[in-house]
């Protein structure tokens, strides 16, 4: 059954960009950055006062007010994100059969909002008091797609997926496979991720991993920019719904995209750096490639991982190594430069993004390159998005730990 084929049929997005897709496309492709400074604490003694928070979110529009003590926010992102996936796609009102539809959600952090606060309390009141019932159940990483899962009644694969910055692509790649091997007809993935807290922020701090731009938070996403100083923390929710193709022309689904390649390897080399030579990431490219079927001059655009960190240099090594002289003709793009780095969700992030420009022939720009770096040389389409209608795209995502996850999507027959 390895020969059936995937097609992404919907999409949602909570984002710093705006709480749905519509609003996040518009925010990104007027060049709008969601970085400010940081509200969700108090962050005046951190050097890095500055993140890419997402504002106005109202769940008790997607479920009731006893629910929100039961789930941390990333699950709570996760659970709302899923009902406009499904709407998207066609599929709140006439759901496929339970069983023929599953769930792959992953997080980097999961819930760090739910460990800190209930750390707080219990020093404060003691274990009795302090810790809810829901501790547990709030915070583990399954539980986005469990409680998804749970609340639209879906009985097909339910896993996380954790690998760092690459765990919304990797579980997008996962999920096409369980199609694509006949597990399953429908799948909803992606990523979610809410680390906004002191302790996440402060730990990326001490690791020297961010951007101290407090003075100037819409200039501090700068990927690929010799004035880059590190990145950008991010939080969100995006999640596709991939169905199997003869599934989705059946019913008369709009299709966006298809998920026609998926690469994964590891660098096996460090714990936070790329390997210097760029080996594990140019792995992965060819081998997403190659599992679409594609010569590497058929892509026409590569949504980057693109951090705003000095990996960019290596990931433009690792572009050139795979393309060789087509590098020269690719657009190339870093979204983050707009949403900043959402960790575990930035990959299906940025896939989402990649499916809107297949399907509306635009690409998305790459904010902040005033003073591109000349390690970093090829085309970032900066400034402004452009409108051009191009066949196949690559969105690439390197994690902590060496983790690589590389998707390709295309558009759809006919």
């Amino acid at each position: 059954m390895a020969d059936r084929k995937v097609a992404v049929t919907g999409i949602g997005i909570i984002s710093p960009l705006g709480n749905d897709l519509e609003s996040t496309w518009a925010s990104a492709l007027a060049g709008r950055s969601g970085v400010g400074p940081i509200t969700k604490f108090d962050a005046s003694s951190l050097p890095t006062r500055i993140a890419a928070e997402v504002r106005d979110f109202e769940p008790t529009k997607y479920f009731s007010k006893k629910y929100l003590r039961q789930m941390d926010p990333f699950i709570q992102y996760a659970v709302a994100t899923s009902y406009m996936a499904l709407e998207h796609a066609g599929l709140h009102e006439d759901k496929p059969p339970a069983e023929r539809t599953g769930v792959y959600i992953g997080s980097g952090l999961g819930g760090i909002t739910t460990i800190e606060n209930t750390f707080e309390k219990m020093k404060e009141k003691g274990w009795r008091r302090g810790i809810s019932p829901y501790f547990v159940s709030g915070l583990i990483i399954n539980l986005a797609g469990g409680q998804v899962s749970i609340f639209h009644g879906l009985k097909g694969p339910s896993m996380s997926h954790v690998s760092a910055c690459s765990t919304g692509a990797h579980s997008v790649g996962e999920a096409a496979l369980a199609i694509r091997y006949g597990r399953a007809d429908v799948m909803i993935a992606g990523g979610t991720e809410s680390t906004i807290t002191p302790l996440s922020v402060g730990g990326f701090c001490a690791a020297r991993a961010l951007s101290q731009r407090n003075d100037d938070p819409t200039k501090a996403s700068r990927p690929f920019s010799a004035s880059r100083d590190g990145f950008v923390m991010s939080e969100g929710c995006a999640l596709l719904v991939l169905e199997e193709y003869e599934h989705a022309k059946a019913r008369g689904a709009n299709i966006l995209a298809m998920v026609s390649g998926y690469g994964a390897t590891s660098d096996a080399h460090h714990v936070t750096a790329p390997h210097p030579e760029a080996e594990g990431a140019q792995a992965c490219m060819r081998l997403a490639l190659e599992d679409a079927g594609l010569a590497p001059e058929a892509i026409g655009y590569i949504n980057a991982h693109g951090t705003s960190t000095m990996a960019d240099a290596v990931e433009t090594m690792a572009i050139r190594g795979v393309f060789g002289d087509h590098a020269e003709k690719l657009a190339v793009s870093s979204t983050k430069s707009m949403h900043g780095h959402m960790l575990g969700a930035a990959g299906s992030m940025e896939g989402a993004l990649c499916c809107l420009a297949l399907e509306r022939g635009v690409l998305p720009p790459t904010i902040n390159l005033d003073d591109p770096d000349p390690a970093c040389d090829l085309d970032y389409v900066p400034h402004e998005p452009r409108r051009v209608q191009v066949e196949h795209v690559l969105s690439n995502s390197f994690g902590f730990g060496g983790t690589n996850a590389c998707l390709v999507f295309s558009r759809p027959p006919g």
